[in-house]
């Protein structure tokens, strides 16, 4: 089982990278110089990624040379929609695997700010004609899926901080509210990540481009991660925790089931691997942590992960809890999220809302385009 060597170090502020390691399992981590894996010809800060006003800046140039910017899994357009119109007002993005528990946290967090609906009207699923991802709208939130795996969410976070881009949101938080398996925690616990590693214990995210690998970085936000772990309730009936979390490309034999269709490995095995991940701090393990963290992290994005543990691996590697008691287990995350959501605005002065997500069309033309180009399966 490897060991980290060094780790990157996070910044209560979010705006800078450390530089002051130089090596992970050994490996040399060109974060030093920022010129192979983090900012190509720029200091590396966060505050390169956004502009004066706090508006997201895009670390891509030809996205401004485009004649339009279709986000195609999400089935918005740049020139088809008025995204500014649209989405300008947007403060929280909020995400989890399925639609359907993402369309209960719309619902949920619209009771919670005190979000009213128009007579007659209910919320909108603004990417229904993706058939990929469903986004919902309410308020200053979006809440939306991004199904399953490191790729999954990788597709839906670039086009999310695209549409950040477009629709000129200022200072976005983003969130990730999802289940996971604990190490050495009940079934039931809510975990606040603090660091992500993949499984091989590396805290960067590692992507082939033009047949060479970048990596980046994988670091959440501290001080939302601090302000989120002070918002657990001690009169809850739950534990909340803090911790590792890994990030894994497979729910079977790459998280060290022996449940799954192949398995070459022993019980014993398995079970010294999650004594030794749990022993270098790893609390929980899912599938989604490294690419989230660090592309929130590239874009300047303040970020973090809460999720719901639905058992511990330590005992067991299938989820036996019964359906409902597994779907109570599901809004304690959510519950942690709208706490921070509610007194921000609080905070903010900003306590009721109007409007259900609606499209603005900028070009019906182009409109009828990027539905009917979404809608297209290959």
């Amino acid at each position: 089982m490897p060991e980290i060597k060094g780790v990157v170090n996070g910044n209560d502020n979010h705006d800078e990278h450390d530089h002051s390691y130089n090596k992970v399992n050994g490996e040399e981590f060109r974060n030093g110089n920022c010129q192979e894996y983090c900012c190509p010809g720029n200091k590396c800060t966060a505050e390169n990624n956004r502009y004066p006003d706090g508006s997201v800046r895009l670390r891509n140039p030809h996205i401004e040379l485009m004649d339009q910017d279709i986000l195609y899994h999400l089935a918005l357009g740049s020139e088809s929609h008025d995204l500014v119109e649209m989405f300008g007002d947007v403060k929280f993005v909020c995400m989890g695997g399925t639609p359907k528990r993402m369309e209960s946290f719309a619902n949920f967090i619209m009771e919670e700010i005190g979000h009213k609906l128009p007579t007659g009207t209910t919320l909108l699923d603004i990417s229904q004609y993706s058939y990929r991802y469903c986004m919902y709208k309410v308020g200053p939130v979006l809440s939306i899926s991004h199904g399953m795996g490191v790729p999954s969410i990788s597709i839906l976070l670039h086009e999310i901080i695209k549409l950040m881009y477009h629709a000129k949101v200022k200072d976005p938080i983003f969130f990730r509210i999802g289940t996971c398996g604990g190490i050495g925690l009940e079934g039931g616990t809510v975990v606040v990540s603090e660091e992500a590693v993949d499984a091989m214990m590396n805290n960067y995210y590692e992507v082939p481009m033009l047949g060479k690998l970048v990596k980046r970085p994988a670091k959440f936000d501290r001080k939302l991660v601090r302000e989120l772990k002070n918002l657990a309730d001690p009169e809850d009936p739950y534990v909340t925790t803090s911790g590792k979390t890994m990030c894994t490309c497979d729910f079977y034999e790459g998280q060290g089931r022996t449940d799954g269709a192949f398995c070459e490995y022993t019980e014993a095995d398995k079970m010294e691997y999650l004594q030794q991940i749990r022993n270098q701090g790893v609390v929980n393990i899912e599938m989604e942590a490294i690419p989230f963290a660090a592309l929130t992290h590239h874009a300047g994005i303040k970020a973090a992960i809460v999720c719901v543990t639905l058992l511990d691996r330590l005992k067991g590697d299938q989820v036996m809890a019964p359906k409902e008691v597994a779907n109570e287990w599901q809004i304690r995350p959510q519950k942690l999220v709208a706490r921070y959501i509610k007194r921000y605005l609080q905070m903010k002065g900003r306590t009721s809302f109007e409007g259900h997500g609606s499209m603005s069309v900028k070009s019906p033309r182009r409109f009828k385009l990027v539905q009917q180009e979404s809608e297209t399966f290959e």
